[in-house]
């Protein structure tokens, strides 16, 4: 199934939610290690692999959103809570608002430090804000802020996706899953 349905996400939607959550996941390892790392070549390496990973979640979250856009979003299912819905859509809007932030906030970092860069030594990042440290050092500091509170808001997803499954027992988490997967 490639289009979504009322009760299931399609197989692109599902493809992309599960590719950005394993890139995520190892661009969160790959900012700590590159942050905390001593000042050498690995460091540099790193921050190489963190930046690159970085603008293909950018580039992958326009097209999720292109995706989502042409197609329906299933319905959530009956008798969820007020509260639930709308902690449901919050999440999912900070978690869209996240993924461009994150990535942008990098971008701007890397352009006010004056580092050249190319995305995977292929595609040159262009600057997007003039060479200042200031503007590097503050940003920095949001884009840290902004990694603590993907962080948390990650947590509450993977949260309630479990919650849904072994507490409420409904589809919300399987409907996500990969191929034609059901729970016994």
């Amino acid at each position: 199934m490639l289009r979504n349905a009322s009760d299931s996400w399609g197989a692109p939607a599902k493809l992309f939610h599960w590719v950005m959550a394993a890139l995520i996941l190892a661009q969160i390892a790959l900012g700590l290690m590159a942050a905390n790392w001593r000042l050498s070549p690995t460091k540099i390496e790193l921050f190489f692999w963190h930046k690159s990973t970085g603008m293909l979640i950018l580039a992958l979250v326009a097209l999720r959103l292109l995706w989502r856009l042409a197609n329906p979003t299933p319905l959530l299912p009956p008798g969820m809570a007020a509260w639930e819905r709308a902690a449901a859509r919050l999440s999912h809007l900070l978690l869209y608002a996240l993924m461009i932030a994150l990535p942008v906030t990098g971008w701007i970092v890397n352009s006010a430090s004056n580092v050249p860069f190319r995305i995977f030594w292929l595609i040159p990042l262009p600057a997007i804000v003039a060479p200042d440290e200031p503007t590097a050092d503050l940003v920095a500091w949001v884009h840290g802020g902004l990694a603590a509170l993907l962080a948390l808001v990650l947590v509450a997803h993977i949260g309630a996706a479990l919650r849904h499954h072994f507490v409420k027992r409904d589809t919300v988490l399987e409907r996500m899953l990969p191929g034609a997967w059901r729970a016994p």
